[in-house]
């Protein structure tokens, strides 16, 4: 319960903190393409601002997940 509060509280920080550039927040593992050097993001939390909203879902899937051996 304690760390299910914390996460909860830096979410909501972290959308005060946002400077009216989030757009929405984004639940769910999912991944980046694996780039040249191997590396690849994936997270369970996405804050996605404004300017990458149109282009979030297609860079960044569940099935980029799926590639990574």
């Amino acid at each position: 319960m304690k760390t299910l509060s914390i996460i909860s509280l830096l979410i909501f920080l972290a959308g005060c903190t946002g400077g009216g550039n989030l757009a929405k927040i984004k639940l769910g593992k999912r991944c980046t393409e694996v780039t040249d050097g191997a590396f690849q993001e994936s997270s369970f939390i996405w804050l996605v601002g404004r300017e990458s909203l149109d282009t979030f879902d297609r860079r960044i899937t569940k099935e980029n997940c799926k590639k990574v051996n």
